[in-house]
């Protein structure tokens, strides 16, 4: 298979008059954003058929640079514009591209909603532990002992895990990879845009600036080795006990259903209040 290389994505994909993007060197936004590109190249989807949404913060700015329809919304409330599309127009495709804080934070509760409601939308999320463009404030996924200028002694309070919420919610797929793992990402992205219902794909991204320098980790490939240390694959953890697991942030695929979309239970529901009040066609 031809392996298109970096830059006939970006000569396809991307708004030329807006790079470049505002990402700092070594952060691994743009690996995630390329990853989601290139999925939707070998799926052979329609760029006019999709729809980018975002919020607020470093990743929340993907929207501008890519060349399809976007939002760029308020601060954690991607999820609820995302409903609105969905529902207004069925047949588009919706891709929330999210960092940790702004949807486990402020956008908490529209992403376990979302989620029960199982709203059809991909959500790429990209977990760096920190709010990087506010200051480097320690994000809810932030492991006990990690540094940011909420927390310069270390982190205290106990992290959400995310794609563990996002099970518990009741999504279709979840799966985490770091942006170390090009094949495992891109592949899992292929997944969750090809299913019906909430999907959603976290990565483990490098932030260098914002969290790396105040964790003694200054630049990515210190990040990315300090992530091969810290993540176990799905398989290996379930033969861990907890103790050995502590610390550690668990990589894989973690749900694979097939439970109906809202778009579905919501066109359904309209059929079944139609027959009920006498107004069937």
């Amino acid at each position: 298979m031809y392996l298109k290389s970096a830059y006939e994505i970006r000569d396809k994909y991307l708004r030329k008059d807006m790079l470049p993007t505002i990402f700092c060197p070594g952060c691994g936004i743009g690996s995630a954003l390329q990853y989601t590109l290139r999925a939707i190249d070998d799926l052979g989807l329609n760029p006019d058929e999709i729809v980018w949404v975002s919020g607020i913060g470093c990743s929340s700015r993907v929207p501008g640079f890519v060349n399809f329809d976007g939002l760029h919304t308020t601060h954690g409330r991607a999820l609820a514009f995302a409903t609105g599309i969905k529902l207004a127009n069925p047949d588009l495709k919706i891709i929330a591209f999210m960092g940790d804080g702004d949807a486990a934070a402020i956008g908490g509760n529209h992403f376990i909603h979302a989620i029960r409601r199982n709203l059809d939308v991909t959500v790429i999320l990209i977990n760096n532990f920190t709010y990087g463009m506010t200051g480097g404030q320690v994000a809810p996924t932030a492991l006990k002992g990690l540094r940011g200028t909420t927390a310069p002694y270390g982190q205290f309070e106990n992290p959400f895990d995310i794609a563990d919420l996002a099970v518990s919610a009741g999504a279709n797929y979840v799966a985490r990879w770091s942006v170390f793992n090009y094949l495992q990402g891109i592949n899992s992205i292929k997944k969750a845009l090809n299913k019906e219902g909430f999907t959603l794909v976290e990565f483990l991204s490098p932030c260098p600036i914002s969290f790396g320098r105040r964790n003694r980790m200054k630049t990515a490939p210190e990040l990315l080795r300090w992530y091969q240390k810290i993540t176990v694959p799905l398989a290996k953890a379930k033969k861990m006990p907890p103790e050995e697991l502590e610390g550690k942030i668990v990589i894989g695929e973690f749900a694979d259903r097939d439970r109906p979309g809202l778009v579905r239970e919501y066109e359904a529901y309209k059929r079944r209040a139609k027959k009920m009040m006498g107004w069937e066609e």
